[in-house]
């Protein structure tokens, strides 16, 4: 059971340093990592003294089951959410609001400010965000967990693969596969990148087929319980030319030179000039287009960035991707991407799947 109470504890240090003691928390991930309700369409409110969920009737056997014990204010279901907000901040005679400036719609800020008088609302940022950098053992376990079971579902595909199938096809049994294992499914939208498609990096999958390319990239993810992954393998679909081979073996050795940079107090943006410096070294840095790579945790894409522009320092305990990639428009891409997880000492790999070359053998 995650230690909820020492989440919420951070937090109210947090806010504490921002002379704002209360925080009106509307980011739904947000809520789940200090609670561990999954639901939707409800806020979380921390005071110095308490923390009260606003939802609504529909949630209030869920909530009984996920978190016994934490305050509620159920709304009848004829009563608007501001009305809710209305009530529950004239209660607590609140005055002084910070609200998450990245998920409050100023619609919902507005509306706060009109119903609620002389309240003064301080956007805060990040300020659940920047906690949830730091994975906690529980948090590496499920983590764990994920990677784990997304090395399954890819292996029993790729064990299946057939020239004919399309990125579509492979995509699906990749879902399939994740829901069939226990997973609550992909962590997002699978990319199957054959041939020219997969010079993008975030490619929509397509009606090409696996035998229409030299090489295929395959950019995937499992959802287990509530923690995510993000792997990508690319595979030969039979003999390559030494040339891919030689770029193959470039786009590897920068993401090992990422990994081996990846340490506590390291700069974000150094440790993605280490990968880039090696494909930079081949020649082919003008065909290296996105950073290194981004934390994962209970979403795909969250904090802390591996980029250029980063300057902030990696601390033990952060999860993130290490994902270097050369691309060429009309010709195609490669990408090799692992979970590795800050040290107190360095660095550990979390997915365990062969980064060397494989040869599908299918054409």
């Amino acid at each position: 059971m995650p230690d909820f109470e020492s989440r919420i504890g951070k937090l109210r240090k947090r806010l504490t340093s921002e002379a704002c003691p209360s925080l009106l928390i509307t980011n739904f991930t947000n809520v789940t990592y200090l609670t561990g309700f999954t639901g939707d369409d409800s806020f979380l409110l921390v005071t110095p003294e308490q923390t009260l969920l606003l939802t609504d009737g529909r949630y209030e056997t869920q909530l009984q089951q996920e978190c016994p014990g934490l305050d509620l204010f159920v709304r009848p279901y004829r009563m608007k959410m501001i009305q809710a907000i209305e009530k529950t901040f004239k209660r607590h005679k609140i005055s002084r609001l910070a609200i998450e400036s990245q998920s409050m719609t100023i619609k919902t800020a507005e509306e706060i400010k009109e119903k609620v008088k002389n309240i003064q609302l301080k956007p805060v940022g990040d300020a659940v965000e920047s906690l949830r950098q730091i994975k906690d053992a529980e948090e590496v376990a499920e983590i764990r967990a994920s990677v784990a079971l997304a090395e399954r579902v890819f292996q029993v595909v790729k064990a299946s693969l057939r020239a004919e199938q399309t990125e579509r096809e492979v995509a699906a049994l990749l879902e399939y596969q994740a829901r069939l294992f226990g997973g609550a499914g992909c962590s997002f939208q699978t990319i199957v990148g054959v041939g020219p498609n997969a010079a993008k990096p975030h490619a929509g999958l397509t009606d090409a087929r696996i035998g229409e390319g030299s090489l295929v990239l395959i950019d995937w993810g499992v959802k287990q319980r509530l923690y995510t992954s993000d792997l990508t393998r690319t595979l030969a679909v039979n003999k390559i030319s030494p040339k891919l081979q030689r770029m193959y073996e470039v786009v590897l050795a920068a993401q090992q030179a990422g990994i081996d940079a990846i340490r506590p107090g390291a700069k974000m943006c150094d440790v993605d000039a280490a990968a880039r410096k090696v494909i930079s070294d081949a020649g082919l840095g003008k065909k290296y287009n996105h950073g290194l790579g981004h934390g994962i945790g209970l979403e795909v894409h969250e904090g802390p960035r591996l980029s250029a522009v980063i300057n902030d320092e990696l601390k033990a305990g952060m999860v993130v991707t290490v994902e270097p990639g050369v691309y060429q428009p009309g010709w195609g891409g490669i990408r090799i991407e692992d979970d590795v997880l800050v040290t107190r000492h360095g660095a550990e790999r979390l997915s365990t799947l062969p980064r060397e070359l494989e040869s599908l053998g299918l054409v």
